[in-house]
């Protein structure tokens, strides 16, 4: 999705508002561009094409000026362009626009506007706004700015510099995120905290219905009725260097070694050991209360894309640990078939970013139904995070890299501790099974670091499946969860095509596409299910795949001797396992692109945030 940043305050505007869309190039964009307002003038950059060339651009003719706004633009409306690059202007220069989203009356508003003489430069649907500015009645620009709202089909999320109110900036939300950040004497606005992390930590987050203007030592808000409100700033806990490469070649590769100190964080404080026969769970309001747990009627598991699959694996950690069926769904089919959802309902929501269309229309979907909502997201103060009853910060940290890594496994952990809770208070909870899930579980950092340390020896491994053209990944049970998630991430960055299938499914359609050297991605973890998978197996080989096969050090030599490559998990109770599958897959899908020449972090086509349907 676009990035936006703007900027209002002493310093000089250009290198903040480089510095910040750099900061959120990771979102995935086509084109670049800055408006900065000098005296009465807005000066405006923008061309197709990476961040580092508008630097350039702007290196050899600068602008002027200490307000701003900045764009990275995702194309919508209109093909990449330089003249459907953000920022836009109105016929007379006086306002400047930059926008996230889609404005779906966009055409009519444009047919309106072009009857009326106004004169359109671009493509876009972002142009509309602020040639409805140019006409808005009103003593300041926020008045201009909440009046136009009231016209505005869609998601948006606006900032909008005027040269008739100098040292300004007024921004709008409407289900796209956007937050604005404090400083001493300035203040700034992002799409994503990362953006303006070197300069503040200080952040209000806007809500649905928000306007606001900023202004260096004022920051006021009105909600969607009009009224004007406040609302208290909170703290970032992690730091800007937190969001940099510390080293690593891509963001992604950081990420992936990151998960095991990840996932200590997800549990810290949340789950222990406390002597060689009980463990300790403390959710607090993380989690739904216990007399909600002890009278669910249903229980959804819902999310997009990495998500779904997280919530996929989590669906069997309540089945197993709780006896309790959920539907896992994806939110843009459980948003449109009319669900059997409501009171006495719990609905879990996994997200990282927290501001995935899909996923808040199907939360507010369902409490609007009278279901208890859980949020299971990365971002603190994200709209998902404030609009559910309850809500589970993974602890992740930044995630840059447009491929999710450690929210995944995170995601999937947060999931196992929910799990554990609904057992114990349903009374389902066996003290066994769960006294050896809770162990493993602590062990996973551990194990996690290991596993990793090995990862250069799966280089030939990546290189089989980056020269070809297809790949297939199988998996039975929660096998075939992760093997889903291996094959999204292959396809995601490496553009290999890769599909996952349960690999029981491989004779009602899947077997025709087998020929001669096609790689098999096999996942065999579940010690129950080894001899139907080793079956599966002996029947792609037979066709001539060649078969890459992850499974625990425990049944390697069974899988060794069909398998022509085996790459080995450590031992770990096997609910545990996709956790730590998801690290091969991932360095996989990694080393693939990397010898494929991809840019990693940023793939074609694909955005961090997907914030409109």
């Amino acid at each position: 999705m676009c990035g936006i940043i703007g900027y209002v305050g002493p310093r000089p505007a250009q290198e903040v508002l480089l510095n910040g869309l750099e900061r959120l190039e990771y979102r995935g964009y086509d084109s670049v561009g800055v408006a900065l307002l000098d005296g009465s003038q807005i000066q405006v950059a923008k061309q197709m094409g990476r961040i580092a060339g508008l630097r350039e651009k702007l290196a050899a003719a600068p602008l002027a000026g200490h307000s701003g706004i900045g764009h990275t633009r995702w194309a919508t409306h209109g093909q990449p362009s330089d003249q459907n690059a953000h920022p836009h202007t109105d016929c007379s220069g006086h306002i400047a626009v930059v926008h996230n989203g889609i404005i779906e009356n966009e055409a009519a508003l444009r047919q309106e506007l072009i009857a009326g003489g106004h004169h359109f430069r671009s493509e876009t649907d972002t142009e509309v706004i602020a040639h409805l500015i140019e006409e808005a009645d009103g003593e300041s620009l926020s008045d201009a700015v909440r009046a136009i709202r009231q016209r505005l089909r869609g998601s948006y999320a606006i900032a909008v510099l005027d040269t008739r109110h100098p040292d300004e900036i007024v921004v709008a939300r409407n289900e796209a995120p956007l937050v604005i950040g404090l400083g001493e004497g300035e203040r700034f606005v992002a799409s994503d905290i990362p953006a303006f992390l070197p300069y503040t930590r200080w952040v209000v987050p806007l809500e649905d219905g928000d306007t606001a203007s900023l202004k260096r030592d004022e920051l006021v808000l009105w909600n969607a009725a009009g009224e004007r409100i406040t609302r208290q700033p909170y703290v970032i806990s992690w730091s800007a260097e937190a969001a940099e490469r510390s080293g690593y070649t891509t963001f992604m590769e950081k990420e992936i070694h990151e998960q095991p100190r990840a996932w200590r964080e997800t549990m810290r404080g949340r789950l222990a050991i406390v002597s060689p026969r009980q463990w300790e769970l403390h959710l607090d309001e993380e989690a739904p209360k216990p007399q909600e747990w002890q009278r669910l009627h249903q229980l959804f598991l819902i999310g997009c894309g990495t998500a779904y699959h997280a919530a996929m694996v989590g669906g069997r950690f309540f089945e197993q640990l709780a006896r309790v069926a959920p539907t896992v769904d994806l939110a843009s089919e459980f948003r449109y078939r009319d669900p059997i959802i409501g009171p006495g309902d719990i609905a879990i929501f996994v997200s990282q970013s927290g501001e995935t269309a899909d996923t808040l229309a199907a939360m507010r979907l369902a409490k609007a139904q009278g279901a208890t909502t859980v949020a299971v997201t990365n971002v603190v103060g994200s709209t998902l995070a404030r609009e559910a009853d309850r809500v589970f910060y993974i602890q992740a940290g930044p995630e840059i890299a447009v491929a999710s890594t450690k929210a995944y496994t995170t995601q999937v952990i947060a999931l196992a501790l929910l799990a554990l809770d609904l057992g114990h208070q349903n009374g389902q909870l066996n003290p066994e099974r769960a006294m050896a899930l809770v162990q493993a579980l602590l062990d996973l950092p551990r194990l996690g670091e290991s596993l990793l340390d090995q990862s250069a020896q799966w280089e030939p491994l990546a290189a089989a499946i980056a020269n070809a053209s297809s790949a297939f990944y199988l998996g039975r049970g929660l096998d075939w969860a992760a093997a889903l998630e291996g094959a999204l991430k292959m396809k995601e960055i490496s553009y290999v095509h890769a599909e996952a299938y349960a690999a029981g499914e491989l004779k009602h359609g899947t077997l025709a596409l087998v020929e001669a050297a096609t790689p098999v991605v096999a996942l065999i973890t579940q010690p129950h299910l080894v001899e139907k998978s080793l079956s599966n197996l002996r029947e792609v080989k037979a066709r001539g795949a060649s078969v890459l096969a992850i499974t625990s050090e425990g049944l390697s030599k069974a899988v060794g001797e069909v398998a022509d490559a085996v790459l080995v998990l450590p031992d770990i109770d096997p609910l545990a396992t996709p956790v730590l599958a998801a690290l091969p897959l991932q360095v996989l899908a990694l080393m693939a692109a990397t010898l494929r020449g991809n840019d990693v972090d940023k793939p074609r086509n694909l955005a961090k945030s997907v914030t409109v349907e």
